[in-house]
């Protein structure tokens, strides 16, 4: 099944801002949806609880990801993408 995936207008400002390329991005959340499909890959995610319930988080290095994941639907949207200690606020 193909998966949406689509990024929150905070999320995008940070790209354009940083100067990131939104490919990297889907890349990682990509191999996420490997992980969840029982793939041996190298990825930092986890669940996230408190105001964040329901949200995955995936670290890669100092740059942070919080991505909803809705299995049922095959969407996966991106709230935030920050750098460590910003992305939670």
């Amino acid at each position: 099944m193909k998966w949406q995936i689509s990024l929150s207008k905070n999320s995008l400002r940070f790209l354009q801002l940083n100067r990131f390329e939104e490919i990297l991005i889907i890349n990682k959340i990509k191999v996420a949806l490997r992980k969840f499909n029982g793939e041996d890959v190298n990825i930092d995610i986890k669940k996230l609880k408190g105001d964040w319930d329901g949200f995955y988080r995936i670290r890669d290095g100092k740059l942070r990801i919080i991505v909803e994941f809705q299995f049922d639907n095959f969407c996966a949207h991106i709230e935030e993408i920050d750098w460590r200690g910003n992305a939670y606020k």
